[in-house]
């Protein structure tokens, strides 16, 4: 509801912690050995002169013997990876959560994605080396820039407002970008760096072969691609595979709003139901640095309840646990007379995205409920469950609601070093 529809790691030993038993994401390690990485992200700064995440601080040195160039310019162990496979998460994070995330062959494995990360923070990947996707999808925001819009490797600016990242995995409707232009996140991950705005690679600069290029002669990359898939080969298939599986492992489930519901789940039958995510969070039972206030708790109801039981419906296409998007939802009636369907990221760290929207045209969450609220204009595109003119709906109720999206904010998923820049020349 807050946008336009277009990991947790190991925690500290919080009571919180204590009290839930966590659980592995399972999937196949056998997996990784029948695939090459054979192994997706949006254009922008780690690598040199990156200022969105920090490195690992005091790594092990990797075997120099074997890759030097790895050693010399990243603060990476090869030997000892983050876990991106099988990271601990909350109970509410069940089997059936896991098995809905847009994954068929392209499997995540700790290399892979650890190859995704590097090229992910990587400027060199842009025309003039000043650009990486993470510039433009700046961890310690959420993977979003606040800016309404990106600055490109050239100083041009982007036409869209960067989407978020968390949580990706959960979109069941695979295709990508706020206009679904992409058939998936693995398709969607070179996109950027062919784009004449957003990191230059385009025809007038050599496209992906002038890249790749460039990537074989840099000493850490053969290194890595022989790593990770057995050939030093770089192709753009290999590129795509293990940006996505760096993406999909961007899993937010360390909010306020984990925390505290994760105490309803376990007390409540241990499922993902309608009637769990409507319990309130506000009570005794909710250890107190996770209780939640009256604004935020009424906020939270509001926003589970369906309009024909007092609420306002916006978990119908922001669907909790993950507050990924329903892929059968359509637009938001920003427009008169729109014919455009897009799609939105996860509502998780939405109160950190600066701008929001498409065309980032809101600056305030409170902005975008006005529109929720009075602004909803008529369109072919306009999701049926949006009435032309708006949901009613008070000034305090739009605060509550506000309130509540506020503690879908994931300071672990912002600050954990398994997503951070892992340049250090």
């Amino acid at each position: 509801m807050a946008d336009r529809k277009l990991e947790h790691v190991t925690a500290p030993n919080t009571p919180w912690n204590q009290s839930l038993r966590k659980r592995k994401l399972s999937l196949l390690h056998g997996a990784w050995m029948l695939l090459t990485i054979g192994l997706a992200a949006c254009g922008g700064g780690g690598g040199a002169g990156s200022t969105a995440s920090q490195p690992e601080t005091n790594p092990t040195p990797t075997t120099t013997s074997t890759t030097p160039g790895v050693a010399t310019y990243l603060s990476l162990n090869l030997n000892a990876l983050p876990n991106y496979v099988s990271p601990d998460l909350p109970v509410h994070y069940d089997t059936a959560l896991l098995a809905t995330r847009n994954v068929t062959t392209n499997i995540t494995t700790d290399k892979g994605a650890t190859l995704g990360r590097v090229l992910f923070n990587d400027v060199r990947l842009s025309f003039n080396n000043t650009k990486s996707c993470a510039s433009c999808h700046q961890q310690i925001n959420g993977f979003v820039d606040q800016n309404q819009f990106s600055t490109g490797f050239a100083g041009g600016l982007t036409t869209a407002h960067a989407m978020r990242l968390g949580n990706v995995a959960f979109y069941q409707g695979n295709s990508m970008f706020w206009n679904k232009r992409a058939t998936s996140l693995e398709d969607q991950a070179t996109d950027p760096i062919q784009n004449a705005i957003e990191m230059g690679f385009d025809t007038t600069h050599g496209g992906l072969t002038a890249l790749i290029s460039k990537m074989q002669a840099l000493p850490y990359y053969p290194e890595l691609f022989a790593w990770a898939t057995g050939d030093s080969t770089i192709t753009e298939t290999k590129i795509q595979n293990a940006l996505a599986q760096f993406q999909r492992s961007m899993i937010s489930a360390d909010s306020k709003w984990d925390r505290a519901y994760a105490v309803v789940y376990a007390a409540n039958g241990n499922v993902n139901s309608a009637q769990n995510f409507g319990r309130s969070l506000a009570g005794a039972n909710i250890p107190a640095a996770n209780r939640f206030s009256a604004s935020e708790d009424n906020g939270r109801d509001l926003f589970m309840r369906g309009p024909n039981n007092g609420g306002k419906g916006c978990a119908g296409c922001h669907q909790p646990p993950t507050f990924a998007l329903d892929p059968n939802s359509k637009s938001n009636g920003l427009d008169l007379n729109e014919t455009v369907i897009f799609k939105s990221p996860s509502l998780k760290n939405v109160a950190l995205s600066g701008h929001f929207m498409h065309d980032g045209r809101f600056g305030t969450l409170e902005q975008v409920l006005n529109h929720y609220a009075s602004g909803v204009k008529a369109g072919t595109a306009r999701d049926n469950r949006l009435p032309v003119g708006g949901i009613a709906m008070t000034a305090q109720e739009q605060a509550d609601i506000v309130a509540f999206l506020q503690t879908l904010t994931d300071t672990t998923l912002n600050t954990h070093n398994r997503f951070a820049n892992p340049f250090i020349k």
